[in-house]
């Protein structure tokens, strides 16, 4: 049988696809702007009939009707990474968060830690040999289609085509539903003068020919706009979003420097607009590739010159970081910052930087605190800590004392808040008491 005929064999609707799913059943969605909303509404539409159904998935966009009061007892989310459309759930006890290292998911699902029962994807059409993208996100969905027991491909022609490690042939999927709908969106704010200030900082670290990798959001997209007259950067990210075009445009952006994959620019996933999608589209410039690839410390570490860029909710006066969490409420979720900060840190020429507004709630509370929230998680330990950026400047905590690292932080810190938390590390030990002025 030609690939075409078992395209057609194989063919049916969203609803009879759901059919495979059985109370009981752990279901992996496809995360991101990948998600495969139509197959997910499909899915919806069989609770009467199903119980006890575990969702597997990270970030997704769309609705996820599934984490619905209504449906406590069918469905239970289960959220490697937060999104929004799920935080409520998790918070109210309806759906679960599992912290786990970004790089080591794939590998719940390869040694079978965590079985997938039923497998929904979203791939473009297949080309002249059978083969179909993952497009907007490989990330671990390559990884969970080898080894779910049932997969069903959501084939898109919107669904561009990446290049790299992103494609599954017609046979290694068991139903194909078609349906064409735009891919979900994420548009991200314009930074306001916080956020460019911080950008401004941290790109005056970065060194022409670094390879990157950017997080989720305003400051890393305002970074890319500070580095219009740098040369020859890579990438080797995670996710990127629209703010990498204008450089690759202007040619800043071309990878000619890197030491690991020269001349291409490797990710695991995107977040952004069509605008992306479409300039990705059989772009050969970019290699796609499974997470456990991209975010492996060991290959991360092989770029030299790796500048690792990530966010966080709160810091504490020996760096210890918090980005998962706000006290005992997850928010988010590992991702992949331990993974690119420790590449970073051992890559040649490396920079691992956390960057984040100095304060929260429109000013009212420091993000740099003498101890996290009770409760908080710590994400990235304070011995993986090197650089702390705001929008008040750079602190270096690498190699340094508990004192030293408090000076720093205090420094950088909103100055309205400098003198309490120079009063908790005095009492903390961590400083010495100011010293009295003889008159």
């Amino acid at each position: 049988m030609s690939w075409l005929n078992e395209y057609q064999s194989k063919l049916t609707t969203a609803d009879r696809a759901m059919e495979a799913v059985c109370s009981g059943d752990t279901v992996y969605i496809h995360p991101g702007s990948g998600t495969p909303n139509a197959l997910v509404e499909a899915l919806v539409r069989q609770a009467p009939r199903l119980s006890n159904v575990e969702i597997v998935h990270m970030l997704t966009l769309g609705n996820a009707d599934y984490t619905r009061p209504e449906f406590e007892g069918i469905f239970r989310a289960n959220a490697l990474f937060i999104g929004a459309n799920v935080r409520g759930a998790v918070n109210e006890g309806r759906a679960d968060y599992t912290p786990i290292f970004l790089h080591e998911i794939e590998s719940l699902f390869s040694t079978g830690a965590k079985e997938l029962d039923v497998v929904l994807l979203q791939v473009s059409p297949p080309d002249r040999f059978g083969n179909m993208s993952l497009g907007v996100s490989v990330d671990c969905t390559l990884t969970a289609a080898k080894h779910g027991k049932f997969v069903i491909a959501q084939v898109n022609p919107r669904m561009p085509r990446a290049m790299g490690d992103s494609f599954l042939h017609v046979q290694d999927v068991h139903a194909i539903v078609e349906a064409e709908h735009e891919l979900p969106e994420l548009r991200f704010e314009k930074a306001d003068p916080v956020q460019l200030r911080i950008a401004a900082h941290v790109a005056s670290l970065i060194p022409n020919g670094a390879t990157l990798q950017m997080g989720i959001g305003a400051v890393p997209d305002a970074v890319l706009d500070c580095l219009a007259h740098h040369r020859n950067l890579g990438l080797h990210t995670e996710m990127f979003s629209d703010g990498i075009i204008p450089l690759i445009e202007s040619g800043v952006m071309n990878g000619a420097r890197k030491s690991l994959h020269p001349g291409k620019l490797i990710a695991g996933f995107m977040l952004g607009t069509r605008k992306l999608f479409d300039f990705i589209d059989n772009n050969s410039l970019f290699e796609f590739h499974p997470i456990k690839y991209t975010n492996d410390p060991f290959i991360i570490a092989r770029n030299d010159r790796m500048v690792a860029i990530n966010s966080a909710l709160q810091i504490d006066l020996t760096g210890q970081v918090c980005s998962d969490s706000i006290g005992t409420h997850p928010y988010s979720g590992f991702g992949g910052q331990v993974d690119f900060i420790r590449g970073a840190a051992h890559s040649r020429g490396g920079l691992p930087i956390i960057a984040l507004p100095s304060t929260a709630k429109n000013g009212t509370i420091s993000r740099i605190a003498p101890v996290l929230d009770p409760g908080a998680g710590v994400v990235t330990s304070r011995a993986d800590v090197h650089y702390v950026i705001t929008e008040h400047g750079i602190a270096n905590l690498h190699g340094k004392t508990l004192r030293q690292r408090a000076e720093a932080l205090i420094q950088i810190a909103e100055p309205k808040f400098r003198d309490q938390l120079h009063d908790f590390a005095v009492r903390a030990r961590y400083l010495d008491p100011k010293p009295v002025l003889m008159k």
